[in-house]
């Protein structure tokens, strides 16, 4: 979780900070949809390694956008999901896939 002194001024570089890597910001879209486990996320971010996975995880986690849960169960199962604050992020998200969309469309417009 980021302190009052590594919080940056701006709010766009909070939110940059926060969520701003590729990688957390295709997490955040996955688990937009549902829980998912470890593996599933793995497999579907198709480029993504382990570690950088389980840091992204790790630090969203601790910074209250995704909660973990443990399942006590043999094998123990465990899922990911956004908390309330990363449900917040549905706007935001939202309004990038429309801008993503439209910029795809106009750049095919011109093809």
């Amino acid at each position: 979780m980021l302190t009052k002194a590594e919080m940056p001024a701006c709010p766009v570089a909070t939110t940059v900070q926060l969520i701003g890597s590729k990688w957390k910001l295709l997490i955040i879209r996955n688990l937009m949809q549902r829980p998912w486990r470890f593996n599933e996320l793995r497999r579907d971010l198709g480029g993504i390694s382990q570690k950088v996975l389980a840091d992204s995880l790790r630090s969203m986690e601790e910074d209250g956008i995704i909660t973990r849960t443990v399942y006590a169960e043999v094998p123990p199962r465990v899922e990911y999901a956004l908390s309330d604050l990363g449900k917040s992020l549905r706007p935001l998200m939202d309004a990038m896939e429309a801008w993503g969309r439209d910029y795809q469309k106009s750049r095919l417009d011109e093809e």
